[in-house]
């Protein structure tokens, strides 16, 4: 779906794409939907998506965890720091991150975690496709000095499994193959608060903003999506 054409008309603004009928019975509803994202996909690479069975409620709640979170001193963060296990899980300190080696590290903070059995009885963070393989399987790391942080985190986390589960259901419509082709993770879903600031580049080297919308999220399909269907 990735669009390489570079004579392409340059898009203007991102389309918002109402998931209402991703989960009716009838396939011409879900092909609609489908055929809105492929059209996104290859003249964008970003779309918003409503109607997505998130609740803001779930929403909410992870956002304020996540404020209690990163609100503590670095000291009590860093006793949960990514690199003290082998597993990619847990407290990425400022800097600690460098996507461009000419600078000094990435200017953000972050909280790596995987997927962990909700009712838990399984905690390492093996899902049903899971082989016991991947480098990034095992247990997550939590914070044990902020008690009702791991409830709505993993409730948030569980939700957007499944609103990611069902973009790929969609994606595969898309392209024309059956509804549950994929099975691994390749884009991003993000949700915005109220600052904005993320832009989108267009084929004419304009940067268009991705204005916040309300009870929407972002969906970036990314580079591993493009090379796998261009």
């Amino acid at each position: 779906m990735a669009q390489t054409n570079n004579t392409a008309i340059a898009f203007a603004e991102i389309p918002i794409i109402d998931l209402i009928d991703s989960g009716n019975l009838d396939l011409n509803r879900r092909q609609k939907i489908a055929q809105e994202i492929r059209k996104a996909c290859m003249e964008v690479g970003f779309f918003y998506v409503k109607n997505h069975g998130v609740p803001q409620s779930a929403i909410k709640g992870a956002i304020e965890q996540g404020k209690r979170f990163f609100a503590q001193p670095l000291d009590q963060k860093m006793l949960i720091d990514i690199h003290k296990v082998p597993n990619f899980k847990g407290y990425t300190a400022l800097l600690a991150e460098n996507t461009d080696p000419e600078n000094r590290g990435d200017l953000h903070e972050g909280f790596d975690m995987g997927w962990e059995d909700p009712s838990g009885t399984r905690t390492d963070c093996a899902s049903e496709n899971d082989n016991g393989t991947r480098a990034m399987q095992g247990g997550n790391v939590w914070p044990t000095d902020l008690p009702g942080f791991k409830e709505p985190v993993l409730e948030y986390y569980h939700l957007l499994i499944k609103l990611g589960k069902t973009l790929f259901n969609l994606f595969a419509l898309a392209l024309d193959l059956p509804e549950d082709f994929f099975d691994d993770k390749c884009f991003t879903i993000l949700w915005q608060d109220d600052v904005g600031g993320l832009q989108v580049l267009n084929t004419a080297d304009e940067w268009i903003d991705a204005k916040p919308v309300p009870g929407t999220f972002v969906v970036n399909i990314g580079d591993q999506l493009a090379r796998w269907t261009s």
